[in-house]
């Protein structure tokens, strides 16, 4: 039996190789497109024999699905953080706005896996909205319920609808960004979408 030491001593390990074939699956799907991608596609890239993907994903499938939870956690993890010790909800949402864009602006493979190949099941989209998606949702509705609560959002505005429209305008500018085949920074575009949001489209 192996020493408690040395079984912790694994974990780190485990967790490294398994990062490093969904880095490879990113890779992969963005390059060939998810449906054209085979695991074998993704040993290759990771430096690993076909058996050494499958002891950690059953399929394809199940490497896609951690992809998105994986960057979902991370996402909702960097926007709590980037919240920390701000009090003003105006700010809060425009945090939001930039840390999205940032993301995806700085890695462009996840980009176009997220902005494309994820799109392209009906079953993975049910399950995508269901998921961290709502979660990731429901930060930016607690933000503009906030701003409701201290005076600063239209009150009358359903939160709800209201994160949606942000989140949309947000995953339009990434996917513009991705097809528009032109090489550009990302993030400012986060700047120019909040102010619409906040301040709409009307003369003052």
């Amino acid at each position: 039996m192996r020493s408690p030491r040395a079984n912790g001593s694994t974990r780190p390990a485990i967790a490294d190789k398994r990062a490093a074939i969904l880095r490879a699956a990113i890779r992969v799907f963005a390059n060939n497109g998810y449906f054209n991608s085979k695991v074998a596609d993704i040993a290759r890239e990771a430096g690993v024999a076909d058996g050494t993907v499958y002891l950690y994903f059953k399929s394809k499938e199940e490497i896609l699905h951690s992809i998105f939870d994986r960057s979902m956690e991370e996402a909702i993890a960097d926007g709590r953080k980037r919240l920390t010790g701000v009090s003003d909800p105006r700010e809060k949402l425009r945090r939001i706005a930039q840390l999205h864009l940032e993301r995806l602006g700085a890695d462009r493979d996840l980009a176009v896996v997220f902005q494309v190949e994820l799109r392209g099941s009906t079953k993975f989209m049910e399950e995508f909205s269901a998921a961290g998606f709502a979660e990731y949702l429901g930060l930016i509705r607690t933000t503009i319920e906030e701003g409701q609560r201290e005076g600063v959002f239209r009150p009358e505005l359903n939160a709800k609808v209201a994160a949606k429209i942000l989140f949309g305008a947000l995953d339009e500018m990434a996917t513009n960004w991705i097809l528009s085949g032109r090489r550009y920074k990302l993030a400012p575009m986060a700047e120019s979408v909040f102010d619409i949001i906040l301040n709409g489209v009307g003369v003052r």
